[in-house]
């Protein structure tokens, strides 16, 4: 998968974060942007790949390993 670099930070995803609202197995874009942050990592997660995330603390991870971080804080 490819994503657009952005031309003032190659390796990120050009556009905005968006904001959004994780529910169970779905979440709601309440702003729109093309990337979301892992709370862990601070990586930029393009909408489209997003997989992990907390309803109960409302943050998104980059992966399973992430996810597990944050669970053991």
């Amino acid at each position: 998968m490819s994503t657009q670099s952005s031309p003032q930070d190659p390796g990120q995803p050009a556009g905005q974060t968006a904001s959004l609202h994780y529910g169970d197995g779905e979440f709601a874009v309440l702003s729109a942007g093309a990337f979301v942050r892992c709370a862990v990592s601070g990586a930029a997660i393009p909408l489209t790949a997003l997989r992990y995330w907390s309803v109960e603390r409302q943050e998104a991870y980059a992966g399973p390993g992430e996810y597990l971080a944050a669970a053991g804080r």
